[in-house]
């Protein structure tokens, strides 16, 4: 189930449509209904309330205004990231450190994009 704090993919008809993180889920009157507030992540910035059933949340298909949704809580993809640090990097906070060849330097950016001076 999503919970507070949790990006979601929402469907419409089939087709994902928006992102959106939930920012609240509080229970309604009814048994197993629940008002869900979702900070929808696109342009503009959009807060919506939809009362849905638990069912619903968990990602089972439901109806909107007669237009089949659904709700897919997004998972982070696993890096391969590796689990101890190589004792031959150079540490990139001391002066005279190298950068590893994958991080931008933004200052290194700005120098090199900066306009010339006339």
């Amino acid at each position: 189930m999503a919970t507070v704090n949790d990006v979601v993919l929402i469907y419409l008809e089939d087709a994902p449509v928006s992102f959106a993180r939930v920012e609240s889920i509080l229970p309604d009157a009814k048994k197993d209904w629940y008002h869900i507030k979702l900070l929808m992540l696109k342009m503009p910035l959009q807060v919506v309330t939809w009362i849905l059933k638990d069912d619903y949340i968990n990602g089972q298909e439901f109806h909107m205004n007669g237009k089949k949704m659904k709700i897919k809580k997004v998972e982070s993809p696993i890096e391969n990231l590796p689990l101890s640090k190589p004792s031959s990097s150079p540490d990139k906070r001391k002066p005279g450190g190298k950068v590893p060849e994958n991080i931008i330097s933004f200052s290194d950016l700005k120098k090199n994009h900066e306009p010339e001076s006339r």
